[in-house]
């Protein structure tokens, strides 16, 4: 499938619902230090599929999701402790 726009690509736009998600869930956070570096973390994830995109070469777009699931799975490891304290 052929992509005009990077924000045409289904990976991104979900990518950008789960950023803002995140936003909205570590609003209220004290925990200043890990509220910046979890968003940080989820607005990357867009970024690397935008940049990935814009290379312009399958092998390098590939290469950038591959640093998008690495940071998909490492940012989510973050957030489930953080859900079961929110629970308790």
């Amino acid at each position: 499938m052929k992509f005009e726009r990077f924000e045409d690509i289904i990976s991104w736009q979900k990518a950008k619902v789960l950023t803002v998600t995140i936003y909205k869930l570590f609003d209220t956070s004290k925990d200043f230090g890990f509220k910046d570096q979890i968003q940080r973390a989820f607005v990357s994830i867009m970024n690397n599929i935008a940049e990935g995109y814009e290379r312009k070469s399958n092998k390098e777009f590939r290469r950038f999701f591959i640093y998008r699931q690495r940071l998909l799975r490492r940012s989510t490891l973050n957030v489930n402790p953080c859900q079961r304290i929110a629970q308790n």
